[in-house]
């Protein structure tokens, strides 16, 4: 048996004292922790279940007023920046159901700012499993899963509704969307994260580009200034976690005069940022300092 490393409140690596784990890559040992402390919480949850009934319908309830309000356009006008309803619907589908599965994943990130001020940070920097995995895992709430619910509702009313000439590409830029949309929320969730070790008070600004971006990304690009949309697609890639993909699917071109074959591009500018927020977090664990409390 071999002892795991864990992390000193200076961000470097110490073996541990009083501690033995299997010898097991970092990647599962952080998944398995996850996974445990996860199951923890679920447990938590479901020994209350008409409480998480209630919380779950809230939640779903809570994110539905965002497609309501645009039900609301809709009984006054007959398109929004060139669109149709059902075709919103599916900018909307796409984009709450990627947000929602890196919701329910990683939707705690953004408490690291609180962790270190207040110092608890440091209880998890002394554990023998990779801090990450902690902190996404930390209060993990079921009842998330309204988003993701509401999110599959307006996907599948769209899709029943929009007359699309479907081809295998297109059937599977579907999942491959929601599957790399995700990726690249959890990849703006974790370096934001990282950002608060340096700047404290930063969850606000986390939020902007995560729940603002969802909500920016179930209009459509049309409404939105073209430098805005240059933004989200080449500095903050968000753009490929639901409207490129969409406007492939759609048959639309894209404002910014792309190919329609970057849209194909999503996996890899998942794979891309995700690999930059490691290195984000990497950086900000190293750079932390104790409160010494």
């Amino acid at each position: 048996m071999a002892e795991s490393v864990a992390v000193r409140a200076d961000g470097e690596e110490r073996e541990p004292a009083g501690f033995a784990f299997e010898d097991r890559p970092r990647m599962l040992e952080g998944v398995r922790a996850y996974g445990l402390i996860m199951a923890m919480w679920v447990r938590s949850t479901m020994a209350y279940r008409a409480s998480f009934a209630m919380t779950l319908f809230g939640d779903f309830a809570v994110t539905a007023f965002d497609f309501v309000t645009i039900l609301l356009m809709f009984t006054h006008v007959d398109a929004l920046g060139g669109y149709s309803l059902p075709e919103i619907a599916l900018l909307y589908g796409l984009s709450a159901t990627a947000f929602g599965v890196c919701d329910l994943l990683l939707g705690s990130m953004d408490r690291v700012g609180a962790r270190v001020r207040d110092g608890t940070l440091d209880t998890l920097l002394v554990r023998p499993v990779p801090v990450l995995a902690q902190v996404a895992a930390d209060r993990f709430a079921l009842r998330r899963l309204g988003r993701i619910t509401q999110g599959l509702l307006v996907l599948g009313y769209a899709l029943v509704t929009l007359d699309i000439a479907w081809t295998p590409l297109k059937m599977l830029m579907l999942p491959m969307t929601v599957i790399g949309g995700a990726a690249i929320f959890g990849a703006v969730f974790v370096a934001g994260a990282a950002f608060q070790f340096v700047a404290q008070d930063a969850s606000e600004v986390q939020n902007s580009f995560t729940y603002g971006g969802t909500t920016l990304l179930q209009y459509p690009p049309t409404v939105f200034a073209k430098d805005l949309v240059r933004g989200v697609t080449f500095v903050v890639p968000l753009a490929f976690a639901s409207w490129l993909p969409a406007l492939y699917v759609l048959g639309r071109e894209y404002p910014v005069d792309l190919p329609r074959w970057v849209a194909f591009l999503s996996p890899l500018v998942a794979a891309g940022v995700c690999g930059l927020a490691g290195l984000a977090w990497r950086a900000g664990l190293r750079s932390y300092r104790s409160t010494g409390s």
